[in-house]
Order: structure tokens, then sequence, then C-alpha cells
């Protein structure tokens, strides 16, 4: 999956853990962990996270 993948990156460039960036961009601590055990996001959802990602290219205090 190109979400799932693209949020990976982020996480590990930015060092946000994987409960504070769902909880960030989408509202749900659970969100990362429920796309790594196969969730598939509604359209809604995705275009949140886009959104999300760029806003905030890098986690506050990085790069």
């Amino acid at each position: 999956m190109h979400l799932l993948s693209t949020i990976e990156r982020y996480l590990r460039e930015s060092g946000v853990t994987a409960s504070r960036f769902g909880r960030d961009a989408v509202g749900d601590p659970c969100f990362v962990t429920m796309l790594r055990r196969g969730r598939e996001p509604r359209d809604a959802t995705v275009k949140r996270v886009a959104a999300y990602l760029s806003d905030h290219p890098h986690a506050p205090g990085q790069r």
C-alpha cells in the first residue's frame, strides 16, 4: 500500500511515533497499527493524511 509506505518513511525520517502520527493526522492513535494490519482507509481519511504530511514535512525540531 502506497499510503502506508509513505507514512512509514515519514515516521523513520521524523522520529514521530506511529501513535502520535495517527493522533495528530486523523485523531486516531491506532490508525497506523490498523493500516499495518491491512485496514483500508476511506478516501476522506487518505486526504486528511496527505494534508497532514503536506503541512508537516518534518516533526518539530527535526531537520
